[in-house]
């Protein structure tokens, strides 16, 4: 059987029991359509919460960020774990108690105004659209591997199956949909650690391999860090254990994805969807446990991908490089330029140049000869696949990948058996459709229940709100699929880090002030999201998209942790602003108080 039927057969499998478990628990309320009426269990929703969780910057772009980068890398699981415990100590349970599934549905009825409503309802919408430009992207990342085509295509492909089961089954619909897809995806995740942690350390835990030897290819056992170290230093690169971000810039990025976490409004909602407090509590335990089981498994992949990239291709023949190399070659994935022309594949570091630059060609990205281009410019003589792009012979290395490529080829880098390959093609699927189907709920809900129901129309019916919410998400999407074709980075885990620094900047501190904090009124709230927000834009924008240089960044901290500036600034505008204005009524501050009296002694809300 060939790889490419055992793919389909696998990812076919998991559609269908998708489809499945949507069509059986489609909604029927706005009660069911937003949180799924309420009664799931918290085991089943700390898988499902785990699984909207995970999305594909971490399922696909993370380990390859820890396997380029090692060290520097961990940025992203320090600050997405710890912020997930923010989120579950600080915000989840109070806001529970507040019986308010939207962060704008709370930020309304705590501030009092639909002012300050409509800004979180604005901010809602960037957070959400920047994140699912990641997820449209890893989507298409994942297709274009698995069909062939260009990732345009793919992001096209997946759009329109993330449409069919977001749009129908609704919070309900997704939450059973998402406990499949956890399953899949920790399954596809750990098998091929394991198999790759046996055949390199020979230990079947894979974090024990990270720490232990490396015991192929019949040599002298070495720890494995150590050999990883080597050959990084060997070749030019930094050790793999050390980091090259700044103290400061590295604290801002992980201070920024953390609070972005305790910010992001598709991970609070999942909350509503079980019965009471304590649920919620045991809720975000269980959800914990599901995310530590790949988070921990993340760093050793990265590693391992790294030293089997390594071993395979370099100074190998091209001729008789492995097949995988070619297969990513035609998908735009990898691409390989013979500046010295001797038929060998030669990866080096910056350190081996003089420029201390190792960029294979000019440009960003490989760009392909046209189809109407003579055949000598599309094929070298090796068989390899040419590229449009000028070579930079400033420096030695040849090899060139996308770094969000690293987890799918692992497998294959291992010649790893076929069904565990195909395994992980539905686990990488699971993982970007889980998330875009979460963050599609949050948005179309913000447009039809927070914008069009509490302030544009509030004599809108139940039916006519689904609908909305509807047209709501088929919008969003077409947006989010147009950025996943140009995307604001080449790579996805840097997009998702902008969402986290946007969430961060405008909803992280109203939230924290809101619940807190009894003297915070509507005009500081409002006041410090749009000055928060507007800050953390408009500093990604330059940097991404208007030219910034690197030498103006801000203290050297680069665009994903300026979130963490944004929410001080936030901060202190609001402060300022409350103080030199009137207090908040005094029903809204004895709301406030009654938020914090443990459960059971009366329910806090306010009509």
């Amino acid at each position: 059987m060939s790889q490419d039927l055992l793919n389909f057969i696998f990812i076919g499998i998991t559609f269908a029991v998708y489809i499945i478990i949507a069509v059986r628990s489609r909604a029927s309320s706005t009660k069911e359509y937003y949180t799924a009426g309420g009664g799931v269990s918290p085991f089943a929703n700390g898988m499902a919460t785990a699984a909207d969780w995970m999305s594909a910057a971490t399922f696909i772009s993370m380990a390859g960020t820890v396997a380029i980068s090692g060290y520097d890398g961990s940025r992203f699981l320090m600050g997405w774990t710890g912020g997930f415990v923010l989120l579950t100590v600080l915000m989840v349970p109070y806001l529970r108690k507040f019986g308010k599934a939207t962060v704008p549905d709370f930020v309304g009825d705590r501030y009092y105004s639909k002012v300050a409503r409509a800004v979180a309802v604005v901010c809602a919408i960037f957070i959400c659209m920047t994140y699912i430009m990641g997820q449209m992207r890893g989507v298409g990342v994942v297709f274009s591997q698995l069909f062939g085509i260009s990732i345009s295509a793919g992001v096209i492909v997946g759009a329109a199956i993330v449409f069919f089961y977001a749009g129908l089954g609704g919070m309900k619909g997704i939450t059973y949909t998402q406990v499949a897809q956890y399953c899949v995806m920790c399954f596809a995740y750990t098998i091929p650690a394991i198999f790759i942690s046996m055949a390199l350390t020979g230990n079947v835990v894979p974090q024990f391999g990270l720490i232990g030897e490396y015991t192929a290819g019949g040599v002298e056992p070495v720890p494995f860090l150590d050999k990883l170290n080597n050959i990084n230093t060997e070749l030019g690169f930094q050790e793999y254990t050390s980091g090259k971000l700044s103290t400061v810039n590295m604290f801002c990025i992980t201070a920024a994805l953390m609070c972005g976490t305790a910010g992001l409004p598709h991970v609070i909602v999942r909350f509503f969807t079980v019965k009471n407090v304590k649920a919620v509590r045991k809720s975000a335990c269980w959800t914990l446990l599901f995310i530590a089981v790949i988070y921990l498994t993340a760093p050793t992949i990265g590693a391992f991908s790294r030293v089997n990239l390594i071993e395979k291709l370099h100074n190998t023949s091209y001729t008789e490089a492995p097949s995988w190399l070619a297969e990513f070659e035609a998908t735009g994935q990898m691409a390989w330029i013979d500046k010295n022309d001797d038929g060998k594949i030669q990866y080096y570091g910056p350190a081996k140049s003089d420029s201390n630059s190792n960029s294979v060609f000019q440009g960003s990205k490989p760009a392909y000869p046209t189809a109407e281009s003579p055949e000598d410019q599309k094929v070298g003589i090796h068989g390899e696949r040419l590229l449009a792009n000028k070579a930079d012979t400033s420096n030695p290395n040849e090899l060139w990948f996308g770094n969000d490529i690293m987890v799918m080829a692992n497998p294959s880098m291992a010649s790893l058996p076929m069904w565990v390959i195909a395994l992980l093609m539905a686990g990488c699927i699971a993982a970007a459709l889980s998330t875009a189907a979460g963050l599609l709920l949050v948005l179309s809900t913000s447009i039809s229940h927070d914008l069009m129901k509490k302030i544009v129309k509030p004599d809108l019916s139940d039916k006519e709100e689904v609908m909305y919410a509807r047209l709501a998400s088929f919008a969003a999407l077409a947006v989010a699929s147009f950025f996943g074709i140009n995307p604001p980075s080449e790579f996805i885990a840097k997009t998702v880090a902008f969402a986290f620094g946007l969430a961060a900047s405008s909803f992280f501190p109203t939230l924290l002030m809101g619940i807190f904090s009894k003297r915070v009124n509507k005009q500081g709230a409002i006041a410090g999201m749009i000055s928060g927000i507007a800050f953390t834009l408009g500093y990604i924008l330059y940097f991404q998209f208007w030219g910034g240089t690197t030498d103006q960044y801000l203290w050297g901290i680069t665009p994903e942790g300026i979130g963490c500036l944004g929410m001080l600034i936030n901060f202190a505008v609001t402060f300022i602003v409350s103080s030199l204005t009137p207090p908040p009524p005094k029903e809204i501050q004895e709301m406030v108080e009654s938020i914090h009296i443990p459960s059971g002694s009366g329910e806090a809300s306010h009509h």
